[in-house]
């Protein structure tokens, strides 16, 4: 390949990523991970949003497109748009955004029975929206969605799309493998077809990984001559995910000597802010960003490291921040608030910092250190837990254990303005505090809420003390699950505190109990 090609890395974490089941991130989370990835990543473009979803998506987008204006980097703001007369164009317009990603079908299924319409009429209101973006200065991105069907089943398709499309001014075409079907061979066989047909053209690739190939058919895109990859941080995106961006960046690297503009140092840092926002640990074996990939744990590794770095490739921890570990087993003030707050890129209202000043005050009053690393988290959780619209309230609670007797909780709670008051005892102090708010639902209510599916703790990714514990609940209803995060300096007290979020999304109708979905999109 040498050394002269340089490709671009596009990242679909606030896009494509947010389509995972069970995330969905806050504006000011998508700033912080859009901050993160352009600011010290290093990527060359990221893709924020689909038009035209919510409001509360606008405003993530304008935000993120204020930041970035103010850095120079508005031109590498990408929001994903459809072919839908000048809708999406305005929306995106009203965001500050100029770049569309125009979302066309690539193969000649999606067309006739998704769309109901022949080739040449939806090429013609592709070129509509084309025509409009530009009269309002947009640079124009074109998906070809379904791009790998249409080459397979419609190669004649996917060329009369591209005859017809490729004198419009479009920046770069993008070429998804949407059901993840391509394997290394066939990426490589069309993709290459696509570069000498149009070899004046800019192609992107973009990886699904059903098949568990997103990487190998990102490298043979590469070989074939694309000039983009799209890649999420922490592989996250719809069904099996999409290509890691640390993955991809080491293989480019190593395997391909291919020049891009990624800072690898800073690649596990970006990995646990998201695995923090979204809520999906990384596993630990996941190449590079894994807890234990720079683990040795059989000793016969441990001796040939010291003989000579035997069991060592050019991954070597130190190029990531990390250290090689050899495992034994069997084989603050308000002004200081405010100035960390700014150093993030993160604006808050005075009631807001106000509330993020209680919170660290009173891990401050428990004997917890509180670290700028830990910040982003208690930003998101004191929001959240706090918001405004809460309908359940939790006006005081006791839980208690006692050597030879069951755990005990008494607690009162304020749902929709009435108070009541329970007691019970449980297997555990949650459990005990659970069956008591169900008795309410129960007897006084005369309803029910989401079981628990599964219980997680841990400590923040990325926060460097032992202040703060992180509680991740699953909840099931029918076939709908969802993720609520607590966080606090006790185990228990994050539980209830995730517990509360549930009932409030809940009460709130952004979880219907009575009518449960199988996609699952609106998360804390």
């Amino acid at each position: 390949m040498g050394n002269c090609k340089q490709i671009e890395i596009m990242d679909s974490t606030l896009r494509d990523g947010e389509q995972t089941n069970g995330v969905s991130f806050l504006p000011h989370e998508k700033l912080m991970i859009a901050r993160a990835l352009l600011s010290t990543v290093g990527v060359d473009r990221i893709e924020v949003a689909s038009a035209r979803v919510s409001e509360g998506e606008k405003d993530a987008v304008r935000m993120i497109c204020n930041y970035a204006k103010s850095q120079g980097l508005l031109h590498c703001i990408e929001v994903l748009g459809f072919v839908d007369g000048k809708k999406s164009v305005d929306w995106i317009d009203e965001c500050g955004c100029k770049v569309i990603n125009l979302l066309a079908k690539g193969s000649l299924k999606h067309c006739s029975q998704q769309l109901k319409k022949t080739p040449a009429e939806h090429i013609a209101d592709i070129k509509e929206v084309i025509r409009y973006a530009h009269s309002k200065s947009f640079d124009v991105n074109l998906y070809l969605e379904d791009w790998s069907s249409g080459m397979i089943d419609s190669v004649e398709y996917v060329w009369q799309m591209m005859d017809n499309l490729k004198d419009q001014d479009i920046v770069r075409f993008l070429l998804p493998d949407t059901l993840g079907i391509f394997n290394p061979l066939n990426t490589y066989k069309y993709m290459k077809q696509m570069t000498d047909h149009y070899p004046n053209l800019k192609f992107d690739f973009h990886a699904h990984n059903d098949y568990d190939m997103a990487v190998g058919n990102s490298l043979s895109a590469v070989q074939a001559g694309c000039s983009g990859l799209h890649v999420t941080v922490n592989g996250l995106g719809e069904r099996c995910g999409n290509a890691p961006l640390s993955s991809i960046h080491v293989m480019l690297k190593d395997q391909m000597k291919v020049r891009e503009n990624i800072d690898e140092s800073t690649l596990v840092d970006v990995s646990h802010l998201v695995a923090g926002y979204s809520g999906i640990a990384v596993a630990p074996n996941t190449p590079v960003i894994g807890d234990y990939v720079f683990t040795q744990v059989a000793g016969v590794h441990a001796d040939g490291d010291n003989k000579g770095h035997l069991y060592s490739n050019a991954l070597v921890p130190e190029r990531f921040g990390r250290h090689r570990e050899y495992a034994l087993g069997k084989n603050s003030g308000k002004a200081n608030i405010i100035k960390n707050l700014k150093d993030l890129g993160l604006e808050l209202t005075k009631e807001q910092t106000k509330m993020v000043t209680m919170r660290i005050t009173e891990l401050g009053d428990r004997k917890q250190l509180v670290t700028p690393d830990d910040l982003p988290y208690i930003v998101s959780d004191v929001l959240k837990h706090n918001a405004p619209e809460n309908k359940v309230k939790l006006v005081s609670y006791m839980v208690s254990i006692s050597y030879g007797l069951k755990p005990i909780a008494s607690l009162k709670i304020n749902i929709n303005g009435d108070e009541y008051e329970s007691d019970s005892t449980g297997d555990g102090q949650y459990d005990a505090f659970v069956k008591a708010i169900r008795k309410i639902y129960k007897e006084k209510l005369n309803r029910t809420f989401p079981v628990l599916d599964n219980y997680a703790v841990s400590i923040p990714p990325g926060g460097h003390t032992d202040a703060l514990v992180q509680t991740v609940i699953t909840w099931r209803d029918g076939d709908k699950i969802w993720r609520t995060r607590g966080l606090d300096v006790d185990q228990t007290e994050a539980a209830i505190k995730a517990t509360l979020k549930m009932l409030n999304m809940v009460e709130n109708n952004e979880i219907s109990v009575n009518n449960p979905s199988p996609r699952d999109l609106n998360f804390e």
